[in-house]
């Protein structure tokens, strides 16, 4: 039997909503999570911009179909990857809350 996989293509932007950062990762919750962790930090992108909010996600089987849509993604002008957010999240709403629960999370949580 083939076991399932979940690979997820992200994209998470700053509060003010100005700064974009596409992702991919295999577990979606821990990952927001470590971004939030990793926030005002200089040595990372979405650390350095305070990009923890997620915006938009897609669910992958294989992680080299993720990564070609990741790399995709990233390629394209700010105002296609605003259209890929604002088709399937017209209001740009933070999608946080509904992956990880409580949201932010609380300092327990933070030790996954």
């Amino acid at each position: 039997m083939k076991k399932e996989h979940d690979y997820w293509v992200y994209i998470l932007t700053n509060w003010k909503k100005t700064v974009l950062y596409i992702g991919v990762t295999d577990h979606l919750s821990r990952r927001l999570i470590e971004h939030y962790k990793n926030r005002g930090k200089p040595d990372t992108f979405a650390g350095k911009y305070y990009c923890y909010n997620l915006v938009y996600y897609e669910w992958h089987q294989y992680i080299n179909n993720a990564l070609t849509r990741e790399k995709e993604i990233k390629k394209l002008l700010r105002s296609s990857k605003n259209a890929i957010v604002e088709e399937a999240n017209p209001e740009w709403k933070f999608f946080n809350a509904f992956i990880c629960g409580d949201w932010p999370p609380k300092e327990a949580t933070l030790e996954y």
